[in-house]
């Protein structure tokens, strides 16, 4: 039997195809606006890990405007998974303001979900790997990996093989991850006025 002639006695069967099974997967993964799968809980113990518990918090969902979103997408051509992003403005008692920024981007297959932290002129902090969902490549979620984005805002260089490593084995998601952290670094000046 053939692949083809397979899809179709599985479809005849009612069974769905792994690309189907994987599709829904996505869906109920990621509907509605809600954090799913204890991110926001995870982003939060991140928060007060890098920054202690003498800080204060909170969390919004800003939508982006259709014109910054399609600008940056043009530029650094990725897609923003969502038309909205959840934001965590963090006050230290000094009243320094710091924004974690929590995004995702498409890995080999699967969405890989990623929290940068900017400073208020739009350097970034620190960035961390949320959820890494695919069975190979997870070498991004290191600390080490992403201490390279320490210090780099909208006018840095983001270019693989030029001021960020690569990672033998993980190709795909290090470019995902890299382009991704560019779109928020260019965001950030865009929406700092609304956080």
């Amino acid at each position: 039997m053939t692949q083809s002639s397979s899809g179709w006695a599985f479809r005849r069967l009612g069974i769905p195809s792994i690309k189907n099974i994987t599709n829904l997967f996505l869906v109920f993964c990621f509907i509605g606006t809600g954090l799913h799968g204890g991110i926001k809980d995870d982003v939060e113990k991140i928060i007060k890990s890098q920054y202690g518990d003498s800080i204060v918090f909170s969390m919004k969902k800003l939508s982006l405007g259709k014109q910054a979103r399609t600008q940056i997408e043009h530029k650094v051509h990725q897609r923003f998974f969502k038309d909205f992003l959840y934001i965590w403005t963090i006050k230290q008692k000094n009243g320094e303001k710091m924004y974690g920024l929590l995004d995702n981007v498409k890995g080999l297959s699967m969405p890989i979900t990623f929290l940068v932290f900017f400073d208020g002129k739009g350097q970034i902090l620190n960035s961390h790997v949320i959820r890494y969902r695919e069975p190979y490549g997870g070498e991004i979620s290191s600390s080490k990996w992403n201490a390279q984005f320490i210090g780099r805002s909208e006018k840095s260089n983001f270019v693989v093989g030029d001021g960020i490593d690569g990672i033998s084995g993980a190709t795909i998601s290090v470019y995902s991850m890299t382009t991704g952290v560019m779109k928020l670094s260019l965001l950030f000046p865009l929406i700092k006025s609304q956080l």
